[in-house]
């Protein structure tokens, strides 16, 4: 619960106590506040019991923690059969470079039948990779500042 807290932290909580509970009544504060933690707990672990049992055998495997999405996501990626299968099956990189070199291959029987090496990607046909140029002003939409 409290992982983050280092030594000055928590030199500087047991200070503050001791200036705002003195220290007669500080025990007696520590235990109050300890048993208010103590029943916190119970009534946790205890709606914890009701909802698992409430849930049925079905569920048996259940934990609290599970619904927290990156844990449930985790869980089911490595668990799942089906999910493994496609993670080996499928290689990211080795697609990526199959279109890669399918682009560039294409690019150079182009431009070889074009006219030879010195051809240009330009001469092929448009690229598609580049962004368009603007339009002209006359050409462009008209914009309504008002309608915004």
């Amino acid at each position: 619960m409290f992982n983050d807290i280092g030594a000055l932290e928590l030199v500087t909580i047991v200070v503050l106590a001791i200036l705002v509970f003195g220290p007669d009544k500080l025990p007696k504060v520590i235990q109050d506040v300890t048993g208010v933690i103590r029943k916190i707990r119970a009534f946790s672990d205890s709606a914890k019991q009701d909802i698992r049992s409430e849930l049925g055998p079905e569920f048996k495997d259940f934990e609290f923690e599970d619904l927290n999405p990156k844990t449930f996501i985790r869980k089911q990626l490595s668990e799942n059969e089906d999910l493994k299968e496609i993670r080996t099956s499928f290689d990211l990189r080795k697609e990526l470079n199959d279109v890669t070199d399918a682009v560039n291959s294409k690019e150079t029987d182009s431009a070889a039948a074009a006219g030879g090496p010195s051809a240009t990607p330009a001469a092929a046909g448009p690229d598609l990779l580049k962004k368009p140029a603007a339009p002209a002003a006359d050409q462009r939409a008209r914009f309504d500042a008002d309608a915004t």
